[in-house]
């Protein structure tokens, strides 16, 4: 029995004399292992279909021995990640989140953001850490961890004066509000993740950041990814 599925290959490994066992993730099955037979081989015809950070369309044959890639269409391999680091120390950051996040089990939304998060890393030129800054936003959101900077979460109250993140609940509260494990947020971090958050992926390197938002708004939605998954992310 075979399938097809849209994935990114997530991370490889080598596998007996030419094999590759690799992790794909994709949008109709969620996280999938999977064999590309004889790929290390010189003249292998799936030979850059196994490479991390691959987007494409797989075919998968459910075997007794696992499940193998029988044949590959790619879509992007985001090739201009391998030649600036910064990209693809964040494109590391996106897959590591994906890892620690993804089931076997379809998320459309994560997947979407995935590949939104990759473009706009590889190809829009935005500055450091801008898309990841969106991506984990979004994805806290689409799992109900809303950022609202205008009114208290537990309360209701407009937000005026110092705000804080309630960790137990990943959302923004009032002085009044806040609780032992709440955070409090400096006005330079709301003022970037504001921006960031209105501002579409293919928008952001028209965004300019000050005060070194952006640093403080990234370690803040680490220290709430932390808190929400008991694990952190890779990060340059």
């Amino acid at each position: 029995m075979s399938t097809k599925v849209k994935a990114f290959v997530l991370e490889a490994k080598d596998s007996k004399e030419k094999d590759k066992l690799a992790t794909l993730y994709t949008l109709e099955n969620g996280k999938f292992f999977v064999n590309f037979k004889g790929v290390r081989g010189a003249k292998a015809k799936l030979k850059a279909a196994k490479e991390v950070f691959t987007f494409g369309e797989y075919i998968i044959e459910q075997t007794k021995a696992g499940n193998i890639v029988t044949e590959a269409n790619i879509i992007d391999n985001f090739m201009p990640l391998r030649n600036n680091l910064d990209k693809f120390y964040q494109a590391c950051s996106i897959f590591d989140i994906v890892k620690k996040l993804a089931a076997p089990s379809p998320d459309p939304a994560l997947f979407i953001e995935t590949l939104k998060a990759m473009k706009a890393i590889c190809y829009d030129n935005s500055p450091k850490y801008y898309a990841l800054l969106k991506f984990l936003i979004d994805i806290f959101e689409n799992m109900g961890y809303k950022l609202n900077f205008e009114k208290c979460a537990s309360c209701g109250a407009q937000l005026t004066g110092k705000k804080f993140l309630n960790l137990d609940y990943g959302e923004i509260v009032c002085a009044n509000c806040r609780q032992m494990t709440a955070l409090e947020v400096a006005p330079a971090t709301i003022g970037a993740l504001k921006i960031i958050k209105q501002t579409p992926y293919e928008k952001l390197k028209t965004v300019k950041l000050g005060g070194g938002g952006e640093i403080k708004a990234l370690n803040l939605l680490c220290e709430n990814f932390e808190w929400r998954f008991g694990s952190k992310f890779f990060i340059d």
